[in-house]
C-alpha cells in the first residue's frame, strides 16, 4: 500500500472540501450540503458534526503541520465553546440552529465523549489549557451523569433527567445502553488519557476495556452484541460489522497507549477475533468491500461509507499485529481501491454514503450532514499514513 495515495486524498479531496464548509457570517461549519457539495447556509448544526470537525482539523495538523489547519480548528473550537456548551447544567447541546440558537438541548453521552475527544486532541496541537480543562469537565460529566454502577446510559433532557434513547438506536429496537456509544467514550478517554495521563482516566478505560470482555463480546460468535438493556442482555440479533472491525483497532489502540501489557494480553482475543470474524464473513466476494451487518442472518450488502473507512484501518492494523495473516493486509488494499473506484465522489473529492449492493448510486445523498463528516475517512487517511510510515 502507498502512503502517497492516502496523502493526496487528505490534503487535495477532503480538507479543500471541508474548508468550504467553514461558516464565515456565524461560526461553525454548515451543517449540511447535497450531493454536489453545495451548502445550505440555514440548515441546523449538530454538536457530533461540528466535533468531529475540530478533531479533523486538529488531528490533520498533527500530522502536517500546516498553520491554516489549526486555525481551522481554532474556528471549530470557538463554536463549540460559545454554542453548543451548557453552561447552566454542563454537557453538549445535541444541535443548535444556524446561527448558534439551541436547537435540540438533549444530552447524550454519545455526543458529550465526541466533544472529550476533540478537545483532547486539540488540547494536543495548541497547547490551550481552556480545552484541556473543558474536555476534564466533560469527562466529569459523563461519569457524575451518564452513568450508573454497571456502567454508561445514553439519553438525557437538559438536566440529565433520562429519556428514550431514540437518537442511537435503530433496527426497530429501543435501546438502554449501546456497544456504540460504550466504543467511543472508550475512544474518547484513550485521546484524553494519551493528552494528560490522568490516572483516574486509565482506570476508567480499563473499567470499560472490562465490560466490552465481559458485557459487550460474545466469544462464542466473535462479535460485539450491539443493543442492550439496563442488564446487558441483547435485546437483537445484529452483526455489525464496520462496528466490529472497528472496535478491534479502537481496543488494540487504548491497550497502546495504557503501555499496559497485561491488558493488552487479556484483550487480544477480542482484538484477533473480531478482525478474524469480520473477514470471514463480512467481505462482499465479489467487490471485496464490506457488507454492512447481518441481522437475524440476513446481510445488508449495501456499502457503507464509514465502513469501508473502518475496515482499511482494521484489517491493516490485524496485519501488524499478525504479520503471517497476509490476507488482511490483502483486504485493506483490496477497500481502499473499492473507495477509490466507488465510493469517492470525482467532482467533490468527499465519499458518497450509500453504495447500493450492484454498485450503482442512488442520487440526492447529501455529502454533509448531522452524521456525515469528515472522522471516518480523515482518520483512515491519517492513521495509514502514519502506519505506512513506520513501516517504510
Amino acid at each position: 500500500m502507498r502512503e502517497e495515495s492516502f496523502y493526496d486524498h487528505l490534503c487535495n479531496d477532503l480538507i479543500p472540501f471541508w474548508n468550504n464548509m467553514k461558516d464565515e457570517e456565524h461560526g461553525g461549519f454548515y451543517g449540511y450540503a447535497d450531493d454536489h457539495g453545495v451548502a445550505d447556509k440555514n440548515s441546523m448544526k449538530g454538536a457530533i458534526l461540528n466535533s468531529r470537525i475540530l478533531w479533523f482539523y486538529s488531528a490533520s495538523y498533527k500530522l502536517l503541520k500546516n498553520e491554516g489547519l489549526l486555525r481551522m480548528a481554532d474556528h471549530a473550537y470557538n463554536f463549540l465553546v460559545n454554542y453548543f456548551f451548557d453552561h447552566r447544567y454542563g454537557g453538549i447541546f445535541w444541535s443548535v440552529n444556524a446561527d448558534g440558537s439551541v436547537l435540540d438541548d438533549v444530552k447524550h453521552t454519545y455526543n458529550l465523549a465526541f466533544s472529550v475527544y476533540a478537545l483532547s486532541v486539540y488540547y494536543q496541537v495548541s497547547g490551550r489549557k481552556d480545552a484541556l480543562n473543558l474536555a476534564y469537565t466533560l469527562y466529569r460529566t459523563i461519569e457524575e451523569k451518564c452513568r450508573d454502577e454497571k456502567g454508561y446510559l445514553e439519553a438525557f433532557n437538559r438536566d440529565f433527567t433520562p429519556v428514550f434513547n431514540d437518537k442511537l438506536s435503530e433496527n426497530g429496537v429501543l435501546a438502554d445502553r449501546t456497544m456504540n456509544t460504550l466504543l467511543h467514550v472508550l475512544e474518547s478517554y484513550t485521546e484524553l488519557y494519551r493528552a494528560d495521563g490522568f490516572s483516574n482516566v486509565g482506570k476508567s478505560i480499563r473499567e470499560i476495556l472490562q465490560i466490552f470482555k465481559t458485557k459487550i463480546y460474545n466469544p462464542q460468535r466473535k462479535i460485539c452484541e450491539v443493543f442492550f438493556d439496563k442488564e446487558y442482555n441483547s435485546i437483537i440479533n445484529l452483526e455489525s460489522y464496520g462496528h466490529d472491525i472497528e472496535t478491534s483497532w479502537l481496543i488494540d489502540r487504548a491497550c497502546d497507549v495504557l503501555r499496559d501489557e497485561k491488558c493488552h494480553e487479556e484483550m487480544l482475543p477480542i482484538i484477533n477475533g473480531l478482525a478474524a470474524e469480520a473477514y470471514i464473513n463480512g467481505i462482499d466476494p465479489q467487490s471485496h468491500a464490506m457488507y454492512n451487518e447481518c441481522e437475524n442472518g440476513v446481510i445488508s450488502r449495501k456499502k457503507i461509507w464509514w465502513v469501508q473507512a473502518e475496515a482499511v484501518i482494521g484489517f491493516y492494523n490485524a496485519y501488524q499485529k499478525n504479520p503471517n495473516h497476509t490476507e488482511y493486509m490483502y483486504i485493506s488494499q483490496q477497500i481502499w481501491d473499492y473507495i477509490n473506484k466507488n465510493v469517492i465522489d470525482t467532482v467533490t473529492g468527499e465519499w458518497i454514503e450509500d453504495i447500493e449492493p450492484d454498485n450503482t448510486v442512488k442520487p440526492n445523498q447529501a455529502l454533509v450532514h448531522a452524521w456525515k463528516c469528515p472522522y471516518h475517512n480523515g482518520r483512515m487517511c491519517i492513521e495509514m499514513i502514519n502506519r505506512l510510515r513506520q513501516t517504510n
